[in-house]
């Protein structure tokens, strides 16, 4: 049976006030759909730290793991990383990575994420973001359903995709910090 609005039932049990969870505006063909990525990042006293994923590949949650503890110094080895994408969804999209980041510094650091901001962009292995695809379309998307704040690469910002939301211009993995400690 279709489902007419997959992002609204995808967001429809979000709570707000809780660190860990970020939106982030996917593209699963040619239809963007808003989802959630929720982490928890809790210290381990096991020498080998327990990693668990649901909804995102394995390996490109370690990669990011990777990228924050080497370029911002955060000790994810000494912590257990539980990773989820609320609603049954395999995400591919790496632009996915920018919500991935948030969610896990946001856990890590107990810091919450505003409910109106959406984050996207893929990150490299030096910690920058890369452009991504349909920034325009994933930017409308999150606008009708009340997304206020957008974070996203600073080469996917222009006139368009303002959709008359507060743009928050991503350049490395640093800037995603700053948001944060911010907040």
């Amino acid at each position: 049976e279709e489902v007419p609005n997959p992002s609204e039932m995808l967001l429809s049990d979000r709570r707000d006030g809780i660190s860990g969870s970020c939106a982030v505006c996917l593209m699963e063909g040619t239809r963007p759909v808003i989802a959630e990525i929720q982490a928890l990042v809790t210290p381990t006293v096991f020498p080998a730290p327990r990693r668990t994923a649901n909804g995102i590949d394995y390996n490109r949650m370690c990669l990011l793991l990777a990228v924050l503890e080497k370029r911002l110094g955060l000790k994810f080895s000494t912590c257990d990383v539980y990773l989820n994408v609320i609603g049954g969804l395999r995400i591919d999209d790496p632009g996915a990575d920018a919500a991935v980041a948030l969610a896990l510094i946001s856990s890590m650091r107990d810091i919450v994420i505003p409910p109106d901001l959406i984050a996207m962009g893929e990150i490299g292995l030096a910690g920058e973001f890369r452009t991504i695809s349909a920034a325009d379309q994933r930017a409308a998307e999150a606008a009708r359903l009340g997304f206020t704040k957008i974070a996203l690469p600073k080469r996917c910002i222009d006139a368009k995709t303002a959709r008359g939301m507060d743009l928050i211009p991503l350049g490395g993995i640093y800037d995603a910090l700053t948001l944060l400690a911010k907040q």
